[in-house]
C-alpha cells in the first residue's frame, strides 16, 4: 500500500513538472515570438547612421557612399546624422546610448573607438559598448615632407630624415589633426622606434596639417590618401608609407619597415558598429548587405578613392579592435598622453 502511495505521489510530481515545462515553453514562445518576428521584418522604418564628424569630412564621405548603398539594398532610408564635436566623443557617446534595435548605427574611424576612451578621461564609452558590424575601408598613412625643405636639407629618404632629426633634435616639426589623434600617436611611435626627437604641432584637422606642410610651416606629417593629388603635382614629397606593404598608388615609395623602422605597421580604418546588444541576425544582415558594395561598381569606385575597401565580419572586426586598443594603450601610457 505504501508503495502504491509513493508511486502515485511520484506520478503527481512528474505531472506537475511536465506542466511547468509546458508553461515555460509557451511563455518563452510568447516572449521570443514577437522579438523574432521583429528581427525578421527589420528594417520597417528609416535607419539613422551617426557620423561623429562634420559633413564633408573623410569619415562623412565614406558614410554617404555606404548609406546610399544600404538604402537601396534595404528598401528603407539610411539617414546620415552628423554629430560632430570633441574629436568624435559626442557622436560616439550618443550611439552607445541608443537602443540596440538596428535602427541606430555608427560609422566612424579607428581613433574614436580605440584611442579616444584612453586619452579622454571624460569619455563615457568603451569599445565594449558596441557590437562591431563590419570594417569598410582602411588606409595607411603617408609620411610626407615639404619639397623645398627636403631639397634644401638633402632629405630624400627616411634615412635622411632620421639623420637630420638626430643631428638637430626637436628641429623637425610634424602636424596632426590634434593631440591624441592617430597620426600624432603614429609619429610618437616613429620617434620611439627610431630614437629621435621631433616637435608635435596640433591642428584642428588633417587637411590643415597637410596645408601647413605644403606651405612650409611644417617639415613633415603622416598624411592620408588626400595627399595623393598633391604628391602627384609635386606639392608634397612622399618618403614612406606606414603599412606593412606598399601602396598600389605609390609603388615606388617604400614602407617604413623597408626603410629600417621595424616593426611598424599602422593603418587607420573606417567601420560600422551598432550599440551592444543589437540582435545577431541584424548584425549579420548588415554585414552581408554592406559587403555588397564589392559588387556595386559605382560605390566600390567611390570608396576606392578614399582607401582600400576591406570587409571583415563582426567577430574578426572585434578581434582587430581589441588588438589595436591594447597597442595604442601602450603608446598612450608610454607617452603619458591625457587630454582632459
Amino acid at each position: 500500500m505504501n508503495e502504491l502511495k509513493f508511486t502515485s505521489r511520484r506520478q503527481m510530481v512528474a505531472g506537475r513538472f511536465r506542466m511547468a515545462v509546458a508553461a515555460l515553453v509557451v511563455l518563452t514562445g510568447a516572449i521570443s515570438g514577437p522579438a523574432a518576428a521583429q528581427n525578421a521584418s527589420w528594417p520597417n522604418k528609416p535607419i539613422r547612421m551617426i557620423v561623429p564628424f562634420p559633413a564633408g569630412s573623410f569619415t562623412d564621405t565614406v558614410a554617404r557612399v555606404v548609406s546610399e548603398h544600404l538604402s537601396k539594398s534595404l528598401g528603407q532610408p539610411v539617414i546620415v546624422d552628423n554629430k560632430a564635436g570633441a574629436n568624435g566623443l559626442i557622436g560616439v557617446a550618443e550611439a552607445a546610448r541608443a537602443a540596440p534595435d538596428g535602427y541606430t548605427l555608427l560609422l566612424t574611424n579607428s581613433s574614436s573607438i580605440t584611442i579616444n576612451h584612453q586619452v579622454y578621461k571624460k569619455s563615457s564609452y568603451k569599445p565594449k559598448d558596441f557590437t562591431p558590424v563590419t570594417l569598410v575601408l582602411e588606409a595607411p598613412f603617408i609620411l610626407v615632407t615639404n619639397p623645398e625643405w627636403s631639397q634644401k636639407n638633402s632629405v630624400g629618404s627616411v634615412a635622411d630624415l632620421l639623420q637630420f632629426a638626430t643631428q638637430y633634435p626637436g628641429k623637425i616639426s610634424y602636424g596632426s589633426a590634434g593631440p591624441g589623434n592617430i597620426a600624432h600617436l603614429s609619429f610618437a611611435m616613429l620617434n620611439n622606434r627610431a630614437k629621435i626627437k621631433t616637435t608635435h604641432i596640433p591642428y584642428k584637422s588633417s587637411a590643415q596639417a597637410e596645408m601647413a606642410v605644403m606651405s612650409g610651416e611644417l617639415e613633415t606629417a603622416f598624411d592620408t590618401w588626400s595627399a595623393l593629388p598633391q604628391i602627384k603635382v609635386g606639392k608634397l614629397k612622399p618618403l614612406a608609407v606606414s603599412s606593412s606593404k606598399r601602396m598600389a598608388q605609390l609603388p615606388e615609395v617604400p614602407t617604413l619597415e623597408e626603410a629600417g623602422i621595424a616593426p611598424f605597421n599602422v593603418t587607420f580604418w573606417i567601420g560600422m558598429l551598432a550599440p551592444a546588444g543589437t540582435p545577431p541576425q541584424i548584425v549579420q544582415k548588415l554585414h552581408t548587405i554592406t559587403r555588397g558594395v564589392l559588387d556595386d561598381g559605382k560605390a566600390k569606385a567611390a570608396l576606392g578613392q578614399q582607401g582600400d575597401v576591406v570587409m571583415i565580419d563582426s567577430a574578426n572586426f572585434a578581434k582587430r579592435i581589441e588588438k589595436e586598443d591594447a597597442n595604442w594603450g601602450a603608446v598612450i601610457q608610454r607617452e603619458g598622453i591625457t587630454l582632459d
